[in-house]
C-alpha cells in the first residue's frame, strides 16, 4: 500500500522460501533505494542467498530482472489502487473526488519510485506490461464512475487518455526537474486544464439545455447502455453506435 509520503511498501512475493521472490524482493529494495543503477546482479544475489548464475537462469540478465521488479513493484501498487476505486464505490464516494485522489497518488507514487516509473513509461515496456495495463484498468473504472454522473463531455476513452498523458507528461517533466527547482503547483494545473477538456461546467450538469449538457447526458447513457438487460444485444449495440455517433458530433 502507498504511504504517507507516496512510496510504495515492497509487499513480499507469496513464499518467501522461493528463490525467485527471494531475488525480487532484494532487487526491489535496492531498486527504490538507488535507482537501477543500484541494481547489481553481485548484490542482489548476495542479498538474496544466491549464487549470481541463478539470476541469469531465472531471469536472462539484469533488465530481465528489472522488468520482474518493476512489474513486482507496480503490480503492488495497482492492487491497492483497485481496493481504493472499490471501496470509494462502495462507499459512494463522489466520483470527482475519487478521480482527484487516484491523480494525487499516481504523481506521488510517480516521485517516489522514479526508477519504477521510468521503466513503466517506456512505450515499449508498457505495451506488453500486465501491470500498466491493470494500473489503465483502473483509471477506466474511475472515468466510467464520472460518466455515470453525466459530468463527461468526451467519449470514456478519451477521457483516459487525456488524464493518462498529462500524468506521464507531469511526472516526466517533474523528474527531469531538479527537487529544489520544481513546480509544487504543476500537477495541480495540470489536473485542472484536463478537467477543463474532459468535464462538461458543473452548473449545467444534468440541466437539459447546451451541447456541453446534451454531450454529458449522452455519454452518461452511453456508460450504462451495456447494462441494459432488457434490450437485446442487438439493439444494445445499435444504442451504443448512435450514442458513440452523437457523442463524437456535438
Amino acid at each position: 500500500m502507498p504511504s504517507a509520503s507516496g512510496s510504495v511498501a515492497i509487499e513480499r512475493s507469496p513464499g518467501r522460501g522461493d528463490v525467485r521472490a527471494r531475488i525480487i524482493d532484494a532487487a526491489a529494495e535496492m531498486l527504490r533505494a538507488g535507482g537501477s543503477a543500484a541494481v547489481t546482479t553481485r548484490g542482489v544475489a548476495d542479498a538474496a542467498g544466491v549464487q549470481a548464475p541463478t539470476l541469469y537462469r531465472l531471469f536472462g540478465d539484469k533488465d530481465g530482472l528489472l522488468d520482474a521488479v518493476a512489474e513486482h513493484v507496480m503490480r503492488t501498487q495497482v492492487a491497492a489502487k483497485a481496493q481504493v476505486v472499490d471501496a470509494a464505490r462502495a462507499a459512494d464516494v463522489d466520483p470527482l473526488d475519487d478521480l482527484r485522489s487516484g491523480w494525487q497518488a499516481q504523481l506521488e507514487f510517480g516521485l517516489s519510485n522514479p526508477a519504477v516509473f521510468r521503466m513503466l513509461s517506456d512505450p515499449e515496456r508498457v505495451a506488453t506490461s500486465p501491470a500498466a495495463r491493470l494500473g489503465r484498468e483502473v483509471l477506466e473504472a474511475r472515468i466510467h464512475r464520472v460518466a455515470e454522473i453525466g459530468r463527461l463531455r468526451v467519449t470514456e476513452a478519451r477521457a483516459v487518455d487525456l488524464v493518462q498523458a498529462a500524468g506521464v507528461g507531469v511526472l516526466t517533466a517533474l523528474l527531469a526537474t531538479p527537487a529544489e527547482r520544481r513546480d509544487p503547483e504543476l500537477g495541480a494545473a495540470m489536473y485542472e486544464a484536463v478537467l477543463a477538456q474532459i468535464l462538461t461546467p458543473a452548473h449545467t450538469a444534468g440541466a437539459p439545455e447546451g451541447d456541453d449538457a446534451l454531450r454529458g447526458a449522452a455519454v452518461a447513457v452511453r456508460a450504462v447502455a451495456p447494462r441494459l438487460e432488457m434490450l437485446s444485444p442487438g439493439e444494445r449495440g445499435l444504442l451504443v453506435e448512435w450514442l458513440d455517433r452523437a457523442i463524437d458530433q456535438l
